[in-house]
């Protein structure tokens, strides 16, 4: 019986509007800001320091400073575990975060890695939805970014998520067999919603019989 639905997605795709309305076709529990809420919450730090660090790796300064810090620490009885936000501190919490949610069930997950935490369970259908770069663009504008904001984010900003999932998982990102359902989102919302969930319909139809 699949009661998880996770989602992929590219940036700007709009994929955090569709997941928010295949929740509520579904009654469903959708954690994606919430997901972030509960790891700012878990590591004790701002919402913000984590949606600048989720999904993307530490840059290269960063790493070989903390690897010094663990150094110089190492062997010390004395010394408190720390809960870093950084990514392998978010990482680690959003994976018993996730793992969490889908063992309760009738969730929607949208991205932090959960198709990849996932993969193997029987109980969830993968989605991937994607874009066409200027429909990526039109939306990011419609949210509020100038042209040149929205042409940075959409160049860049996947870059940065391919290289977190192949650093965590080992796989070219987006991984084709890591998902059931890959959808462009340029045929419009309602239509990626209802493409969806008549797949979720047939899947179940599968498994009762």
């Amino acid at each position: 019986m699949i009661n998880v639905l996770t989602i992929d997605r590219e940036y700007g795709s709009g994929a955090n509007v569709i997941a928010e309305k295949v929740a509520q076709r579904l009654g469903w529990k959708l954690w994606d800001q919430a997901l972030t809420t509960e790891i700012a919450r878990s590591l004790e730090c701002e919402k913000t320091l984590v949606q600048e660090r989720e999904e993307r790796p530490d840059p290269l300064s960063y790493r070989l400073m903390k690897s010094f810090l663990r150094g110089s620490f190492e062997g010390s009885l004395s010394t408190p575990r720390l809960k870093l936000a950084d990514a392998e501190g978010i990482r680690a919490i959003t994976e018993q975060l996730v793992m969490n949610a889908a063992r309760e069930g009738n969730c929607v997950i949208v991205g932090r890695g959960s198709a990849y935490y996932l993969h193997d369970s029987p109980d969830a259908l993968n989605v991937f939805i994607y874009a066409p770069f200027e429909e990526k663009v039109r939306r990011l504008q419609a949210a509020g970014y100038s042209e040149k904001e929205a042409i940075e984010l959409a160049e860049t900003v996947d870059v940065e998520r391919a290289d977190f999932i192949k650093q965590n998982f080992g796989v070219e990102w987006p991984p084709r067999p890591y998902f059931h359902l890959m959808v462009n989102s340029a045929m419009g919302d309602d239509c990626v919603v209802q493409t969806i969930l008549a797949c979720l319909q047939s899947v179940q139809t599968c498994f009762v019989r």
